[in-house]
């Protein structure tokens, strides 16, 4: 049993500041000290979570303020703490974009996370070009909001030893009661590659555990990790977490009793939060990879093929004929087949890639997409199902997000869902069901049933 929920949030005031960065590098360094430590990103992201997995050696967690409310963030904070079987274990957090930054009506924000779970913020600064005006910079953070405490300041990107003096005094002088804990130098060694919904793949990048060890050197040397750790303030819930416990599980309904998962690096895009709260209902999960022709578990009675880049393997795709039989054969004996975004794609007629080559897919949904013009998809969704499937019946509403670069020429038949933004503006339908197969450009990550 655990009875807290612990952490501390790694924030920004912008995007490209450094803080996936320095998260990782906390992570790997606390774990290095032996520190039990767990990791968690806030809002929707699949790439960052994959490099926080790898820098801590446990699944990360997305804790989504918009999409979840309190007793779900609650029960996956604790189910991540008692993972750790240390009572002094606390969730590294890293935040989304800058620290206010949320949907459109303004929730959904990191600072939302940090009020909900009373955690402290550590900000990291990205302080090239400028010096005292960091520290006004600062000071507007932490007037901004009542409920969000800025427990410390990390600086990012210091030039020299003057420059980071400069910065420190006028912070002293100016925010007396908020330390600065660090002060990063620049170094090439803290890049990562990106791609256009990101950073690239954990899988992708090479020698991902020396990239991680030298960013965990950098840290430990400029980052005072005792006064980082001090920062966190222990939370106790009021209804303490028991595994097993109904109601431990995540709330979207699974697919099936065996569910088979692509998992490859076309299809690399799934909450660890729904796999968890799955696996805890006592659904078998197995995992295959269509890039390497494989077919899912003839034994399972759901197939999910999540989101990724199905777009940069359409090719290989099209020529994995045993998965494309096996697919086809499951769908026509009944079997549960859910496709998501890139997933979504694959289950369609063709796709066609960036250089305009079309390539044959699935053909269990009349979708066609393309990438040769490219048009960005983003935002969060709420979507009420249309017609009844494993996620429940007709007018539940699911919560989650879309980001893609798709084109669709053709999507034709009966839709999966009606759509709406954050806002609550009318999307229109989305999605496709036709029989056992169902899909859309959507990425769950909450159940609700309308009107409760």
């Amino acid at each position: 049993m655990h009875d807290k929920t612990s952490g501390v949030v790694i924030a920004a005031p912008s995007s490209n500041s450094g803080k996936t960065v320095i998260t990782l590098a906390v992570l790997r360094a606390l774990k290095r000290q032996g520190i039990a430590v767990a990791a968690a990103k806030t809002g929707p992201d699949y790439i960052d979570p994959a490099f926080q997995a790898a820098a801590c050696g446990t699944s990360c967690i997305n804790l989504d303020p918009w999409a979840m409310d309190r007793d779900q963030i609650n029960t996956l904070v604790t189910r991540q703490l008692t993972a750790q079987h240390d009572e002094n274990a606390f969730v590294v957090c890293e935040g989304v974009m800058g620290l206010f930054d949320g949907a459109a009506n303004g929730t959904g924000s990191t600072a939302d996370l940090a009020a909900m779970m009373n955690w402290p913020v550590v900000l990291v600064v990205d302080v090239k070009g400028q010096s005292a005006s960091a520290a006004a910079l600062i000071s507007g953070f932490a007037k901004f909001r009542d409920d969000t405490r800025i427990a410390g300041v990390i600086l990012n990107r210091v030039g020299s030893g003057r420059h980071k003096q400069m910065i420190v005094d006028a912070c002293a002088k100016y925010l007396p009661d908020i330390p600065i804990i660090g002060a990063v130098r620049r170094s090439p060694d803290l890049t990562l590659p990106e791609r256009h919904l990101g950073l690239v793949q954990a899988g992708e990048h090479g020698e991902l555990d020396g990239f991680l060890d030298r960013a965990a050197d950098i840290i430990a040397a400029d980052v005072d990790l005792g006064a980082f750790r001090r920062l966190v303030t222990p939370s106790v819930l009021a209804k303490p977490y028991v595994p097993g416990r109904a109601g431990a599980s995540a709330d979207v309904p699974p697919l099936g009793q065996r569910i088979a998962i692509a998992r490859d690096m076309a299809f690399a895009f799934s909450y660890a939060h729904l796999l968890d709260g799955w696996k805890l209902a006592g659904v078998e999960l197995s995992f295959f990879s269509p890039l390497n022709n494989e077919v899912p578990d003839p034994s399972a009675d759901a197939i999910y093929l999540p989101g990724g880049y199905p777009e940069l393997f359409a090719a290989q795709l099209a020529q994995a004929t045993h998965f494309k039989s096996a697919m086809r054969k499951a769908a026509e004996d009944g079997v549960t087949v859910y496709g998501e975004c890139g997933g979504y794609m694959v289950l369609g007629d063709r796709l066609i890639d960036a250089d305009g080559h079309s390539h044959e897919m699935l053909g269990l949904l009349a979708v066609e997409t393309s990438f040769a013009d490219r048009k960005l998809h983003l935002g969060y969704r709420e979507a009420v199902l249309t017609q009844p499937t494993p996620f429940g019946t007709a007018g539940t509403v699911l919560r989650g997000h879309e980001f893609h670069y798709a084109s669709t020429l053709l999507e034709d038949g009966t839709p999966f869902c009606q759509m709406s933004n954050a806002m609550g503006d009318a999307l229109g339908p989305a999605g496709l069901v036709r029989g056992t197969v169902f899909g859309s450009f959507f990425h769950v990550i909450s159940a609700r049933v309308q009107g409760a």
